[in-house]
């Protein structure tokens, strides 16, 4: 009876085997399509970014040198000055009525010095006659010296208030154009008050770079400047590093940059400046291997077999030659694939 039903489990198995369909293996995954890229290290540009200016070579403010009230303001902010042209007109009453109470005294100097001439032709005269001794002679000799100086003391008093007066006039110390004159005529100044600011030289674009980047940066050194009201398109305007100034202040450095085609009218505007500071290495990629997707950054990083590439976000940073540089999310040796749209395009 074992033997029958061991022979039954058999048969059924037999029948069973030939009624199923023979296990087909497994498909191969089909590797992402696409071009493909090795990140390497390379050499690349350092540049860094920072804030400038436009101005001139020189800044010079117009200062009262006399306490007084504005009577005359003779320029406007944009206007062109020459060397020496007056800006503004001070008067201080006081000076006016010094000037009145020396001449008075200069006057009355004159008056006895001619008093003093005389009596000294007439005791001259009769001192030959031998009507005075010597000795009187040369009290009036005396007495007319004495007048004469008090009469150039009277009239350089005199003179000397004139002077203060005439400093009065505020000149213009070099050639430029005005950035600002904003006081009012009428208003009351006092010595060293600026009344006006001029630019003095060409327009210039002045940087305002950090200690660390200053030592590695270069008179001749290629300077990108970004924002210049003057350039359309949003393009950079291309200069050269003319002059480091010495010494750092809270930090900072200054250095002044020549750029063709400055215009005076755009002196104080804001702007962005990238430097040539050297090379260094990096990871750079062309910017067709990543995309920009809310905000954010990704490539498609291949996998250690290459049979799928994953999304990997990524920071990055414009290169001038067209291509990007990887600042986080990727090592050397990693495997970029192309994303399709521009695989397809």
């Amino acid at each position: 009876m074992r033997a029958g039903f061991l022979a039954t489990v058999a048969l059924s198995l037999a029948l069973a085997a030939c009624g199923s369909e023979p296990e087909s293996p497994p498909a191969a995954a089909e590797a992402p399509s696409g071009e493909r890229l090795t990140v390497r290290e390379a050499r690349l540009a350092d540049v860094a970014e920072v804030p400038a200016s436009v101005t001139t070579r020189d800044i010079v403010e117009v200062r009262a040198r006399i306490p007084g009230v504005i009577t005359r303001l003779h320029v406007r902010a944009g206007d062109q000055v020459a060397a020496g042209q007056p800006v503004a007109t001070i008067t201080d009453t006081r000076l006016g009525q010094e000037a009145a109470a020396f001449g008075a005294n200069a006057a009355a100097a004159e008056a006895q010095a001619a008093r003093a001439r005389a009596d000294l032709e007439r005791i001259r005269y009769l001192h030959r006659e031998g009507v005075y001794a010597r000795a009187r002679l040369d009290e009036a000799v005396a007495a007319a010296g004495a007048a004469d100086s008090m009469v150039k003391a009277a009239r350089a008093q005199q003179g000397a208030v004139e002077a203060v007066a005439g400093q009065g006039v505020a000149r213009a110390p070099a050639a430029g154009r005005v950035l600002v004159a904003d006081l009012p005529e009428g208003a009351a100044v006092g010595p060293g008050m600026v009344i006006a600011t001029l630019t003095a030289g060409p327009p210039i674009v002045r940087l305002d770079v950090p200690e660390g980047l200053a030592a590695r940066l270069l008179v001749g050194a290629n300077v990108r400047v970004r924002g210049l009201a003057s350039q359309r398109g949003g393009e950079a305007a291309v200069g050269r590093v003319a002059k480091l100034y010495p010494g750092v202040t809270s930090g900072r450095m200054r250095a002044d940059v020549e750029v063709p085609g400055l215009a005076p009218a755009i002196v104080g505007q804001r702007v962005t400046a990238s430097v040539d500071a050297g090379v260094r290495t990096g990871l750079a990629v062309p910017s067709r291997f990543v995309e920009s997707r809310f905000g954010l950054h990704f490539v498609r990083l291949l996998s250690a077999d290459g049979s799928r590439a994953a999304d990997v976000p990524v920071e990055v940073r414009p290169l001038p030659d067209g291509q990007v540089e990887i600042l986080s999310g990727l090592k050397t040796g990693d495997v970029l694939v192309a994303p399709s749209r521009t695989a397809s395009s």
